[in-house]
């Protein structure tokens, strides 16, 4: 794969139309340019020398996908508001989301652009002569746990999506939407299929390896309601010994490559997104401030129950002007700052996990409980810790605290969804909240793309 070619990757059209285009992003520009199809051709793996850049590609693909979901996860819902021009922040602002917005189609071409890639290595590794079997093992269980995890963002985000296993361009032009049901059994089917093909230990937390499969398992099975598989794989990430917490939760906040990550994207001088003007998330929060924390997240997190927390965020009355409110979002630097990295997976959302795993479950006190897993966090915070919670006072307990730890990694409106609260949380905090925006519309660029996907919009779009 020419070495260009792969920092070309950034969106695809419906299921299949993978497009590839120069990065002109920048402050000003929005419009997106005309799609052009990326034949499959034009990527070689032929000789086990083209595997490592293949490799590079798909991770390439994948990494939009996670800054993409710090503006869907906090910014759908409650814990940013808009503070500057550009009309797809507006839109999530003001809880008044459209089709054509832009942060949607670029979510979505994210997705299927890795799912092409995925499908593409899926597809020819296996017939390549002369690679070695750890080689292959790695490459393929990368392929499948990275089209697995962009479906269930997928999923999550849009509901049924296209069910897109090949690369043929003719045949995917016209696929319809899956149902739920099919698109659940293809993640199942692709977190199987990477079992026992990654890497105990890989090179750094910024390559798959087999404890962030089983710490996406964990979530799934969290979303999916299945608690004990959800305890389970949780544990298993954290009784691994891999991972630690920080000692100071400022040092998530500061830090790239923390003791306690699982998987998060890297970035470099030369590739780190903060000009892009849809996932540049230091130039959206700090830059140009286009987006900054809610006025009630900064209250939540200056709070006793959220503690050390507070780093997540900073203040500068240079800002106070007209509705700026003067705070910023401190978790994401420039590029040549040591915190551009965006989290997937760390040790912390792993107790969160297993805590409201054990909660559901009616495991509230003692050892080994949901308020164990709770006060491990509160105690690292500084925060009080917790004494025997009825069930329903836990839930809700585990809900702020995943406000306090995970704030700005992408979690809000994806965890208000799964538990049934958005439409009981939201409209308090915007009054032009609606049901329908418990899933993103399928962008309209899309459905005017794919004749499939024609009269299929989600309700309410």
């Amino acid at each position: 794969m020419k070495a260009a070619l792969i920092h070309t990757y950034k969106k695809s059209l419906t299921a299949g139309w993978i497009v590839a285009f120069t990065v002109l992003f920048s402050c000003n520009n929005l419009l997106e340019p005309e799609p052009i199809d990326l034949l499959t051709d034009e990527i070689v793996l032929n000789e086990p020398n083209d595997v490592p850049l293949v490799e590079i590609g798909l991770y390439n693909a994948f990494r939009p996908i996670i800054p993409s979901m710090v503006i869907a996860g906090d910014f759908t819902a409650d814990m940013l508001q808009h503070n500057g021009t550009f009309s797809q922040y507006r839109e999530l602002g003001t809880k008044q989301i459209t089709s054509a917005n832009a942060s949607v189609s670029a979510l979505w071409g994210y997705i299927y652009n890795t799912v092409y890639i995925a499908n593409f290595i899926i597809e020819r590794l296996p017939a390549v002569p002369g690679v070695r079997t750890t080689d292959r093992d790695r490459v393929m269980g990368t392929a499948y746990f990275l089209r697995g995890y962009a479906y269930f963002v997928a999923l999550q985000t849009f509901g049924g999506v296209p069910k897109v296993t090949g690369t043929s361009i003719e045949e995917n032009r016209n696929i319809p939407r899956a149902s739920v049901a099919e698109i659940i059994e293809l993640i199942e089917s692709d977190f199987a299929s990477a079992q026992n093909k990654l890497p105990a230990s890989p090179i750094n937390a910024g390559y798959a390896g087999a404890q962030a499969l089983n710490a996406a398992l964990a979530k799934y099975h969290l979303y999916r309601s299945n608690w004990a598989l959800a305890e389970g794989f949780a544990s298993a990430v954290i009784s691994s010994g891999l991972y630690q917490l920080e000692t100071n939760f400022a040092t998530i906040v500061n830090t790239d490559f923390t003791r306690e990550a699982i998987f998060e994207m890297g970035y470099t001088l030369n590739d780190d997104p903060g000009s892009n003007s849809t996932i540049g998330l230091n130039n959206l929060f700090v830059g140009r401030r286009e987006i900054i924390p809610s006025n009630q997240t900064v209250l939540a997190l200056s709070s006793t129950e959220s503690g050390d927390r507070f780093a997540t965020i900073s203040f500068n009355a240079n800002n106070l002007k007209g509705t700026d409110n003067g705070w910023s979002v401190a978790k994401y630097g420039t590029a040549d700052a040591n915190n551009n990295n965006v989290i997937v997976f760390r040790l912390a959302e792993m107790y969160l996990i297993r805590a409201e795993a054990r909660a559901r479950q009616g495991n509230l006190s003692g050892a080994n409980s949901a308020t164990t897993d709770l006060n491990v966090l509160r105690s690292r915070a500084h925060a009080p810790t917790v004494v025997s919670p009825s069930q329903s006072q836990m839930i809700l307990l585990l809900e702020s605290e995943r406000i306090y730890e995970l704030a700005y990694e992408g979690h809000r409106w994806y965890d208000l969804v799964r538990t049934d609260r958005a439409s009981t949380v939201m409209p308090a905090f915007n009054s032009n909240w609606r049901q329908a925006y418990e899933r993103w519309p399928i962008p309209q660029r899309e459905i005017q793309s794919n004749p499939a996907l024609a009269g299929n919009q989600n309700p309410g779009y």
